[in-house]
């Protein structure tokens, strides 16, 4: 039988209804060097056929660890046949090679005398499922354990942060038996990431197909919810590295899934060598209370706080410094002497893109927008001795705003009388998907214009600039900068600002990106 001890951390779930698919991906996935396969047996259109994909993947890839699962429709998964038959179908795949059986509880509590069949040739693994809510961790553990195995999953569904953090800590509480321990949705995603380093077995994640050289498109979608690719698992978060001694940063935001942060602060610790780990959490409005726990729980050391928390998370911290008060909002914290406290570093991926451009003193800015992006450029300017006007599509909002940081404001049809030395976009307008988005249809009323959206890269607006002759700044920049800062402040060092610029338009280049 296979070794427990020698286990890989990663594993990919397959799952579809064809079974020459199903080989296809299998033969694929071991060929990028998948070495830990799930064969979702149920989710075939004939569950039996599968076993002849064990037996032709283990014959040619004899490394490859397979798990065989036939979940029923009452556990969560597709089988329609009785628990007899689900049986039979996997000790036939363990007689073709799979070296795991997933079993779910309620089968095994239905017919304990059938899983003797497997002692002795395969590990048998005791899973929990519960796709509603995360339940009392001790009950469901004990319930498990009644029926002897080699290794127990637990999978729950995550509604709060800490239904995340109770299942992250889990099999540390339990070093008496081998735990895979996971919260599906997007709020659970730090419990598959963290998962290697806080004890569990090991944590799934799905294939992500290279291109074929043959031109084949190959596709595999996730098994669960929240799921999310081995190779990010892998690549971006290096989760089959991770250890107790890994310091925890992250992104809090709803939504999150957008983030490019993980992509460039990922980069960024592994340019330095610095074992740490940043992380996306999906945190609701009416949230941020429970996440404070799992901030203290984990320990988080530093997060980049975005909509809708920048002004929430005020009021959990310790220290505040005087600009991130003056702008109302906070987009970074981080520990002093095991302090939460917070800064806005927003201001400096304002300032420091436009200071190599040009002297600020004495300039004059237009700023279009009302909103936090705008609060933040306005004092942030203000403070280097710019003249700063502010203008948008809400005439009462650019005035309540204008008048409660002390600046000018002008209606956007007047703006054809007016010239600047600076225009900064701090709107949505032109972000992708909607990129044909802009405020001016035509004249720009600035020598240099500065758009705070990077994808893409070149706006609309950014277009028409440098078609007349202006100097531009793209958002990436001050992304890059408000970043930098971040990391400087959490780590001590100097940001590698190469790789992680490299980071995020790897990101945009891709078919997808968001």
């Amino acid at each position: 039988m296979i070794s427990l001890s020698s286990l890989p951390r990663i594993c990919v779930p397959l799952g579809v209804a064809d079974v020459s698919q199903l080989e296809r991906l299998a033969v694929a996935a071991c060929d990028d060097g998948e070495n830990f396969l799930e064969l979702r047996l149920d989710l075939l259109d004939n569950p039996e056929s599968g076993v002849r994909v064990f037996r032709r993947i283990a014959r040619r890839y004899p490394d490859v660890v397979l798990l065989a699962t036939c979940r029923r429709i009452s556990n969560g998964g597709a089988f329609r046949g009785s628990v007899e038959r689900e049986i039979e179908i996997l000790e036939d795949a363990v007689r073709a090679g799979a070296g795991i059986v997933d079993i779910e509880i309620e089968t095994a509590e239905q017919a304990p005398s059938l899983l003797k069949g497997f002692d002795g040739r395969a590990r048998l693994l005791i899973s929990y499922h519960n796709f509603e809510r995360t339940p009392a961790l001790a009950h469901v553990i004990r319930r498990l354990q009644k029926t002897p195995a080699d290794l127990y999953k637990f999978a729950v569904l995550a509604r709060k942060p800490t239904d995340a953090l109770r299942t992250l800590k889990l099999p540390a509480g339990h070093l008496d038996c081998r735990i895979v321990a996971l919260a599906m949705g997007e709020v659970g995603v730090a419990t598959r990431i963290l998962g290697p380093s806080h004890g569990s077995a090991f944590v799934f994640g799905s294939y992500s197909p290279r291109p074929r050289s043959r031109g084949e498109m190959l596709a595999a979608e996730p098994t669960a919810p929240g799921q999310i690719s081995a190779d990010s698992l892998r690549n971006l978060y290096m989760a089959h590295r991770r250890n107790p001694a890994t310091r925890v940063f992250g992104v809090v935001a709803d939504p999150v899934g957008h983030s490019m942060s993980p992509v460039l602060h990922n980069r960024a610790f592994r340019a330095r060598r610095i074992n740490a780990v940043y992380l996306p959490f999906l945190v609701k409005p009416n949230q941020f209370s429970d996440f404070r726990k799992v901030v203290e729980g984990l320990p988080i050391e530093g997060l980049s706080v975005t909509i809708p928390h920048k002004q929430r998370v005020m009021r959990y911290l310790a220290w505040v410094d005087p600009l991130a008060r003056r702008i109302g909002a906070v987009n970074t914290v981080f520990r002093k002497k095991k302090k939460l406290c917070g800064t806005n570093t927003d201001a400096l991926g304002v300032v420091t893109p436009l200071e190599k451009k040009m002297r600020l003193t004495k300039a004059s800015a237009l700023i279009v927008g009302n909103g936090g992006a705008a609060r933040g450029a306005i004092f942030a300017l203000r403070d280097k001795g710019v003249r700063v006007t502010l203008t948008g599509r809400n005439p009462s909002r650019v005035r309540r705003l204008a008048r409660d940081c002390g600046v000018e404001s002008i209606d956007r049809k007047r703006l054809q009388d007016q010239y600047f030395d600076i225009l900064i976009q701090s709107t949505p307008l032109g972000m992708f998907p909607d990129i044909n988005g802009c405020f001016f249809e035509d004249r720009i009323p600035a020598d240099l214009v500065f758009d705070m959206v990077y994808n893409p890269l070149e706006t609309r607006l950014l277009k028409m600039a440098r078609g007349a002759g202006k100097a531009t700044i793209s958002g990436l920049e001050m992304f890059l900068e408000q970043a930098a800062a971040q990391f400087e402040l959490w780590t001590g060092e100097t940001a590698p600002r190469g790789p992680m610029r490299n980071s995020v338009l790897e990101r945009l280049a891709q078919p997808h990106a968001a």
